[in-house]
């Protein structure tokens, strides 16, 4: 069997609902397109089965779920290791549509750092992400010559470039994150643990968002308890607590170390915003010793304004 360039692994919700369904549906196909690269959708959610064998990919049912029965990334991380046969694994949300250029882009990136004075070390540690692109999608997409051509055009004309939080997917050689904690998916604080922990070990973070577009379709909540958005959820707080406290998720894209620009990694530009969060981490180091929430109330000022707004309303 031919060994894929990467595997994509993903845990989709249920296929009951016709939207989310239809959204997925769209994602898939859209990753099954794309050259050298396999797939794997982990889960026992309704009608995940059927859509794996639809479009001919891999499932792995036995997912670890939390009490609630919500698959834990660790599970998903493991399943994906010990199934795939790549040297690079992408853990993806089940609604981002990918095209070709989330591949050139992996090659690329790869490819330069090898040539960064790693070759006698291999393949040098690194994550790979991008901002997302909103969409609303309202109807299946036709996968026939040109749609990514017409794609880019709808998104140009009726998308939005997301901001630099929240990141939908998290492409990395099989020698990096070998433990994880035992987190939701589908919760808030994970992904931003995963940039926090690449920083840590000193690895290379990549924003690629000027060299691929991903493509996020929009979605209500409704498949969440309260059809709440998930940063309200209990299962959140928990997952801030395995991931060291608050200071952990405040990782974003501002905290990359470089960006693919063309056929080239650079150093991103010092913008205000990421002036803004280096100042953040530099008050955090020097007053360390306070506990968390001081530290919150210090580093991050934002929530001070609010206080007074309400207060003088």
């Amino acid at each position: 069997m031919k060994k894929a360039f990467v595997t994509l692994f993903s845990a989709p919700k249920s296929f009951t609902n016709p939207h989310v369904a239809m959204i997925q549906r769209n994602a898939i196909k859209s990753w099954t397109l794309l050259p050298d690269v396999e797939v794997i959708l982990l889960g026992e959610e309704q009608g995940l089965a059927e859509t794996a064998r639809e479009f001919g990919v891999k499932h792995i049912p036995n997912v670890e779920r939390n009490a609630d029965g919500v698959p834990l990334i660790s599970s998903m991380f493991k399943l994906a290791r010990e199934n795939s046969n790549s040297d690079l694994l992408c853990i993806i949300n089940a609604d981002m549509i990918l095209m070709p250029d989330f591949v050139e882009a992996a090659m690329d990136s790869r490819s330069l750092l090898l040539g960064k004075r790693q070759q006698a070390v291999g393949l040098q540690n690194f994550v790979l992400l991008s901002q997302r692109w909103d969409l609303d999608v309202h109807q299946p997409i036709e996968f026939t010559e040109g749609w990514q051509d017409r794609l880019r055009s709808t998104v140009h004309g009726q998308g939005q470039l997301h901001r630099p939080a929240g990141s939908d997917f998290f492409l990395f050689p099989l020698s990096t994150f070998q433990e994880i904690p035992d987190f939701t998916i589908g919760r808030a604080g994970w992904d931003n643990w995963m940039i926090y922990k690449a920083r840590a070990e000193n690895w290379a973070v990549i924003d690629c968002t000027p060299s691929m577009m991903i493509v996020h379709q929009n979605h209500d909540y409704s498949h969440l308890p309260d059809a709440k958005p998930h940063y309200d959820h209990p299962d959140t707080n928990e997952n801030i607590r395995l991931a060291g406290g608050q200071a952990n998720i405040r990782y974003t894209l501002l905290d990359s170390t470089h960006q693919l620009v063309g056929d080239k990694l650079i150093r991103p530009k010092l913008t205000s915003a990421r002036f803004t969060r280096k100042f953040e981490l530099f008050l955090r180091t020097i007053f360390f010793f306070l506990p968390e929430n001081v530290i919150e109330n210090i580093a991050r000022p934002k929530r001070w304004q609010k206080k007074l707004k309400k207060l003088f309303k």
